[in-house]
């Protein structure tokens, strides 16, 4: 059974102003696809979402296994496009690698689509 999510309602001044006064360069484009095509996969989304809700908004690669499921190889693999997107920066701890998630980088996201 599907369990339904009651939204809040959005305003329609907040909601509804347009995406971009002016058009984006080439460069730009491609900039911003790169962002989003690191969160184009829903495992990637879960990680830095439990990233970002970690104590000190830092996980270990050890503690990212078990939430999605997935051997260490292939969660190193999605947190490796996640530190090359500029989402997360990546520590080695003795033989233990840590993620931190990057102050603002989730902040560009909104203000690319604001601006």
């Amino acid at each position: 059974m599907t369990e339904m999510i009651e939204l809040p309602v959005v305003q329609q001044d907040s909601c509804c102003a347009p995406v971009a006064s002016a058009p984006i360069t080439l460069e730009q484009a491609a900039t911003t696809a790169g962002l989003f095509k690191a969160l184009g996969d829903p495992t990637r989304v879960l990680l830095l979402s439990i990233v970002a809700a970690a104590e000190g908004q830092e996980a270990c690669v050890c503690d990212l296994t078990e939430p999605t499921g997935l051997s260490q190889p292939t969660v190193s693999h999605h947190l490796k496009i996640l530190t090359e997107a500029g989402f997360l920066s990546r520590t080695r701890r003795g033989s233990w690698a840590y993620y931190a998630l990057v102050p603002g980088s989730l902040d560009r996201l909104a203000t690319v689509l604001a601006e």
